[in-house]
């Protein structure tokens, strides 16, 4: 049987060097799917299945402290011949895009691990949403891989080029791709970040089409694809993070849609630097961009410098990082905070308080 080359995986001498720090009877390999507390790691001899060891389940606090899709891990065995293999350590994270888990609770979860690209794909027919863009290209800028955006399904746009320059003023220094399934070199655009030891995440929507961007650089349909409803939407069939290696070299993470991309952590200033230096011209050092006078950020909403919209977005995120690592008591107070604020504040603050207290 014909070995893996895992330099072609992206595995590095970063990685080597800090796997010899462990036990000598342990193997290098990268986790390629995760289910639930099952995983595939794909070593030098192939793909095997795998558990984490009771120490690391132990020491373990949150998500993210257990194996991701993209990680790689040293594992007691390369065979699944004396049963699943277990994982012994997680190698140190380089990169991972991470979020929010959906509903209430402040865990996170890491999407993908060690990417050096990310793709976000947004169809240009009714999945087309700027604002939400603008949430996935923060948290991606924070994820220290690097963002490009895949405009998909350009075959079912009549506005192409007035999508695209909403998308390249959202999307400050980033790539722009566009492409489409249906014809045969629609997607060649992509292929240009593919390479040995390239690590590519498909990250977007459901329904977007990530299934069929992967299918083509893997030149087969593994995966499921489904055909668009009556409502122009495509259907959601990714149901599990998986890693493929491609042919040419390198490997593709493909990532089920996601309805709800809540903030762990966001790189603003940097998805936002439009924004940002604007504020650098404010009269204020501490400007709010509400009524202070002298503000560089309303004028520039005034005079037709800046997207309205985009700034009451940036607003929002701000307050969603702000709030991400709050418990519903911090969270409460902080809003009271917002609604009275500084010393003035105080008594309007109790008197809020008390009276809530009374509604109870």
């Amino acid at each position: 049987m014909k070995k893996i080359n895992l330099y072609d995986l992206g595995l590095s001498e970063r990685y080597i060097q800090e796997a010899s720090m462990y036990e000598e009877d342990l193997y290098i390999g990268r986790v390629s799917v995760q289910h639930r507390n099952i995983y595939k790691v794909i070593t030098e001899e192939g793909e095997i299945f795998a558990e984490v060891s009771g120490k690391l389940n132990y020491t373990s606090k949150s998500a993210i402290d257990y194996p991701a899709v993209g990680d790689w891990v040293l594992v007691d065995r390369t065979t699944n011949e004396n049963g699943n293999a277990i994982i012994h350590h997680i190698l140190s994270r380089r990169s991972c895009f991470e979020r929010k888990v959906a509903g209430t609770r402040v865990d996170s979860q890491i999407v993908a691990a060690n990417i050096d690209i990310i793709f976000i794909c947004m169809s240009l027919n009714n999945d087309f949403n700027i604002r939400r863009l603008e949430r996935y290209i923060s948290i991606a800028w924070d994820s220290s891989a690097t963002p490009v955006i895949v405009l998909t399904k350009s075959d079912l746009c009549n506005d192409i080029e007035d999508k695209v320059f909403q998308v390249e003023s959202a999307a400050i220094g980033i790539d722009v791709l566009v492409t489409s399934s249906v014809s045969e070199d629609g997607y060649l655009t992509i292929k240009k970040y593919i390479g040995k030891g390239k690590t590519i995440a498909f990250i977007g929507s459901s329904g977007v089409g990530k299934s069929t961007l992967v299918n083509k650089l893997l030149e087969d349909e593994v995966l499921e694809t489904k055909s668009i409803g009556n409502d122009d939407k495509g259907r959601h069939t990714t149901t599990h993070r998986e890693l493929f290696l491609i042919h040419e070299g390198g490997v593709v993470i493909d990532t089920p849609g996601m309805r709800e991309l809540g903030i762990v952590s966001a790189d603003l200033n940097k998805s936002f630097s439009d924004i940002d230096e604007m504020a650098q011209r404010c009269k204020f050092s501490d400007c709010r961009h509400e009524d202070e006078p002298k503000c560089a950020v309303r004028e520039a909403i005034e005079n037709g410098l800046l997207d309205a919209e985009r700034f009451e977005n940036y607003k929002k995120l701000q307050r969603e990082l702000k709030y991400s690592e709050l418990n519903s008591k911090q969270i409460e107070k902080e809003k009271i905070n917002e609604m009275f604020g500084g010393m003035a504040g105080i008594k309007e603050t109790k008197k809020f308080i008390k009276n809530k207290n009374r509604r109870r």
